[in-house]
């Protein structure tokens, strides 16, 4: 019996290939994917593909594109063996994120990718990705997958998904993951770093696509004024704030500041702090200013990416829980997306 793999198409670049008439790039039709990248037919692979109409630059992504992957991944859970979803890279960290919580005991690969240059393109990073996103949605062992969590590929190093961030937009290396160890490197061979991928859950898989979208992100700066942080904090319907402090969790100490978060915080809004620097991790206890928020209630991130944060509150506020319950999440990592 054939390994399947199911082939989401969202849009992006990789999909792309020009018109022989007019020479513009076009989405190309990925019913006739072995046209396009003849190398699969080796696999003896069974390679169903969906695509998105209309495709979706990932530019315009939304909470209810999360919600169509989550559906057709559990629609195909059961057909298929693993999943790579096609996307753009502005925002496959975002989506990744956002599908590592909202798919429940996860047993099979779902693996992200894209390109840099579109895949009927000469020197495209495509076909690479492709392929090896295929490869991996497929690896198994004693039947199991291998790698049975959302995760991104690209280029030659496999990431988990919620540990993402697109760092690069000029070169083929675009995405890194700054605080968590690669799951994969792919060279000759594909060697997995199987003590920091996630275990099989024995439970039923299941999705839960019930998302809160009413969050805002604060990123301070050197002269950051009161109006525009009151302008934030004061949006109607405003549940939650990522809050993108410098370094270990500072912020200023300004007396107008504290009071504008306390006053946030006294009306139920999650203040979950973040920092700006792309590694390392919160930690309000080392410095003073970092105390004055941890005292006032501001809810520490750790190591999370800007993109998991958003993407976790979005998730947690979903749910039937109260506040409490929320924060206490929050502190934990519930799909390894914070140490």
């Amino acid at each position: 019996m054939k390994t399947s793999i199911l082939i989401i198409y969202t849009g992006g670049t990789i999909g792309m290939v020009k018109d022989p008439v007019t020479g513009s790039l076009k989405p190309f039709d990925f019913d006739h994917i072995l046209k396009q990248v003849p190398e699969l037919k080796n696999f003896g692979f069974e390679l169903t593909s969906i695509a998105f109409d209309p495709l979706i630059d990932s530019s315009n992504l939304n909470p209810e594109v999360w919600i169509r992957i989550a559906n057709l991944i559990k629609e195909n859970y059961e057909k298929y063996e693993g999943f790579v979803v096609l996307h753009g890279t502005d925002t496959m960290a975002y989506s990744a994120s956002a599908l590592s919580f909202m798919l429940e005991n996860l047993g099979k690969p779902v693996v992200f990718t894209g390109s840099q240059l579109p895949i009927g393109m000469l020197r495209t990073d495509g076909k690479e990705n492709l392929i090896t996103a295929i490869e991996i949605a497929a690896d198994y062992k004693n039947g199991k997958a291998i790698v049975p969590e959302v995760c991104v590929l690209f280029e030659n190093k496999l990431f988990r998904g919620n540990r993402t961030t697109k760092h690069n937009a000029e070169y083929f290396n675009a995405f890194y993951s700054y605080n968590y160890p690669d799951l994969a490197k792919v060279g000759i061979n594909i060697h997995y770093n199987n003590a920091v991928i996630r275990n099989v859950s024995d439970g039923m898989f299941s999705i839960n696509t019930n998302l809160d979208m009413n969050i805002a992100i604060l990123k301070l700066f050197p002269g950051i004024n009161k109006q525009t942080v009151d302008a934030i904090l004061n949006i109607e319907g405003l549940r939650a704030v990522v809050m993108e402090t410098y370094g270990a969790g500072n912020a200023p100490t300004d007396e107008w500041f504290i009071d504008s978060i306390k006053d946030a915080i006294s009306r139920g809004v999650i203040i979950y702090n973040v920092t700006q620097c792309p590694s390392g991790s919160v930690n309000m206890g080392l410095y003073e200013t970092g105390v004055i928020l941890r005292d006032i209630g501001v809810v520490s991130g750790y190591d999370i990416t800007t993109e998991g944060a958003i993407t976790k509150l979005m998730f947690l506020l979903g749910q039937p829980l109260d506040s409490d319950k929320i924060i206490f999440y929050l502190n934990k990592s519930i799909k390894g997306e914070l140490c």
